[in-house]
């Protein structure tokens, strides 16, 4: 984030973005494409490391084949339009097809996951937004360490249940009870 914004006289004055007016700023050509709306301030994303990529594919690849021919679609890297923010999640699982959202992006979501190898800082500030959209689960997947932070029971916009699990052990979604993955697997050797 700018400097300048750490001094709360002059970020009092700073302009925050709608997510309407981040869209016709999008398709006007002033957002880059790899871009995200966290809080009315528009965020440019990093570039994707090989861990990240190799992480992410191999989440979108397994919770594929698990949901086989329930109700939900799994996106990867796609929007979510909320209140003040239209983050990019690496996976969500969202209710429906891809056709049901051929004219807007899905408001919430069953899962959503995070990938966060350079990111972890963002992806925290993310976990609130996710919780006040009525996310029924968030992972944080930090990679570095193998571990993945499974948030649950969002009330008021904040997680009521933060639990760390380790790569040696099974993960199961609660919003998701046809899912369980073991951890490791999740993680290139």
């Amino acid at each position: 984030m700018l400097s300048v914004l750490d001094n709360p006289e002059i970020r009092k004055h700073a302009l925050p973005v709608s997510v309407a007016g981040y869209h016709l700023l999008f398709e006007k050509g002033f957002v880059p494409k790899r871009a995200e709306l966290i809080r009315g301030v528009i965020f440019g994303k990093e570039r994707t490391s090989p861990l990240h990529a190799a992480v992410t594919s191999i989440l979108h690849r397994e919770l594929f084949r698990s949901l086989g021919a329930e109700p939900w679609y799994v996106r990867q890297g796609a929007p979510l339009t909320l209140a003040d923010s239209e983050p990019e999640p690496d996976i969500a699982v969202v209710a429906g097809s891809p056709e049901d959202y051929s004219h807007a992006h899905p408001t919430t979501a069953h899962l959503v996951i995070e990938v966060a190898v350079t990111s972890e800082d963002l992806d925290r500030e993310k976990a609130s937004i996710y919780a006040e959209a009525g996310v029924g689960e968030y992972w944080l997947i930090l990679a570095n360490e193998r571990i993945v932070e499974v948030h649950t029971g969002a009330k008021d916009g904040h997680w009521t249940n933060v639990r760390r699990v380790s790569a040696d052990e099974e993960l199961q979604p609660t919003t998701l009870p046809s899912v369980q993955f073991a951890l490791r697997d999740f993680f290139p050797a």
